[in-house]
């Protein structure tokens, strides 16, 4: 691993003196702002997670929902959760699923391990998906890795050592004080919210301190810092970034990166905003271009595999930046998905295109046909779901959003296939219990969702057919 972080380095090196011996003359730009720049682009891409994370903390924590937002407001060590599914009429964007009920938390484990509760959840899936505020994954409570009986669980931060309760059980170590929790629980159409909502309301989070303490009261704490505002200071996102560092410092073995990203003020302890001013403004740029570049990655595709013009997701996604791929961690990782799903728990794909390579058109016809013993091999549940271009649901006659191996009255062709119809029409009375239905006009895409996948999805030697046009 000390070779691999060092030739990260060595190659950031050789792009720092080709980004400055690239100027068209000597003395236009000052070589300190060209460094900055060079160097924080690289900086955050590393440090993105960084900035987003603790954004999105502070609105959930702070910042009380409307109407037509998730509900996404609790104070620290405290779930929210989401009591119904989307329908087409919330406009919130975020590619909402139809498979389950999300229950979030923010948590501190800096001082003391906070606990986690479930009821036993029966054969139901369901998952507790634990995150650092880097994004990436550290422990998974659920139906694949702990079972569906009732548990408890110590989620403990780095470094803690201590005795935990009998019948506690202790979870992988966070790498930073700072927890996220993406909770996930399946629920079976809106007449099935009531038994969830029931579910959700036995999820607990106790600290330590608390746990054989009767009828002890949780503290409803909502002190976390506010980012800084890139509205009106450029380096707000730095300081930001040098907060969270701060606070949740990286893995030591980063250390040789680490220091170098701190020649220009970025990284934990550091102070961007006593640098020259060149430095400042070199970050500055890099601060616009760095997020231009994290989307642009997400927008290529190019991150992942392409079969049938489906996006397969990396091997290492949700720990990516274990393996030192800072760009995935940046982009699918946190800017796409906040934290991100294992392929071992979930594979998510998604195309834009049919099979012969054109964009989804609502006024055209198609169909996605899976062949004879080529449906998706899950230990779960699958789902294809339909969403037009701001990532929302579609308005449609059925209110129907997704169809997958759940759906009542799924008809399977005479071979033993499945012809699923997508188009903004229903495709005749035979066939509309297998419509998906489609914009009314212009783009839209496409996600196949598939629960606690078979090996031969999780090793990538399956893939989705295509989408084909009917004419």
């Amino acid at each position: 691993m000390k070779t691999k972080i060092a030739s990260v380095v060595g190659a950031l090196a050789f792009m720092f003196v080709a980004g400055v011996s690239a100027q068209e003359a000597p003395g236009k730009i000052d070589w300190r702002e060209q460094y900055a720049y060079s160097l924080g682009v690289q900086a955050y891409i590393f440090g993105f997670p960084y900035v987003y994370l603790p954004s999105l903390r502070a609105d959930w924590v702070t910042r009380p929902k409307a109407a037509n937002e998730l509900p996404l407001y609790a104070p620290i060590n405290h779930f929210s959760h989401v009591r119904t599914l989307a329908d087409a009429s919330y406009r919130g964007g975020g590619s909402p699923n139809q498979d389950t009920l999300y229950s979030t938390a923010w948590l501190d484990v800096g001082k003391e391990p906070v606990i986690l509760s479930h009821p036993d959840m029966g054969d139901r899936y369901f998952s507790f998906e634990l995150a650092g505020i880097d994004s990436d994954n550290f422990a998974y409570v659920g139906k694949r890795t702990t079972g569906g009986k009732a548990g408890s669980f110590a989620i403990v931060g780095p470094g803690w050592k201590g005795d935990l309760p009998a019948g506690v059980k202790p979870l992988p170590a966070s790498l930073t004080p700072s927890v996220l929790i993406f909770a996930r629980t399946l629920i079976d159409g809106p007449a099935d919210a009531k038994t969830v909502n029931a579910l959700q309301d036995q999820y607990t989070l106790i600290p330590l301190s608390l746990w054989s303490k009767k009828d002890a009261v949780l503290p409803a704490s909502r002190d976390v810092w506010q980012p800084f505002d890139p509205k009106t200071d450029p380096l707000a996102e730095w300081r930001t970034m040098n907060r969270a560092m701060t606070e949740n410092p990286p893995e030591a073995r980063l250390a040789k990166l680490v220091k170098l990203f701190a020649k220009v003020g970025v990284g934990p302890g550091q102070r961007v905003e006593i640098m020259d001013d060149a430095t400042k403004r070199g970050l500055a740029r890099a601060a616009v271009d760095g997020r231009q570049l994290i989307k642009a990655a997400i927008d290529s595709g190019q991150l992942g595999r392409q079969v049938n013009n489906w996006n397969i997701p990396p091997r290492t996604l949700g720990r990516a930046g274990l393996v030192d791929d800072f760009l995935l961690r940046a982009s699918i990782q946190a800017m796409g998905g906040i934290i991100s799903n294992e392929l071992e728990e979930t594979v998510y794909y998604n195309t834009t295109k049919d099979g012969a390579g054109q964009a989804f058109d609502g006024a055209k016809k198609y169909i996605l046909r899976f062949a004879p013993g080529q449906l998706p091999k899950v230990n779960a549940f699958w789902s294809l779901t339909m969403y037009d271009p701001t990532f929302n649901f579609t308005d449609n006659p059925l209110n129907r959003y997704s169809l997958g191996d759940r759906t009542k009255d799924l008809k399977k062709d005479a071979d033993g296939g499945l012809t699923i119809y997508i188009q903004r029409n229903s495709p005749g009375e035979d066939n509309e219990s297998n419509w998906l239905p489609s914009t009314q006009s212009g783009a839209f895409f496409l996600i196949l969702r598939t629960y606690m996948p078979g090996a031969e999805i999780v090793e990538q030697k399956w893939a989705p057919p295509p989408v084909t046009e009917l004419r």
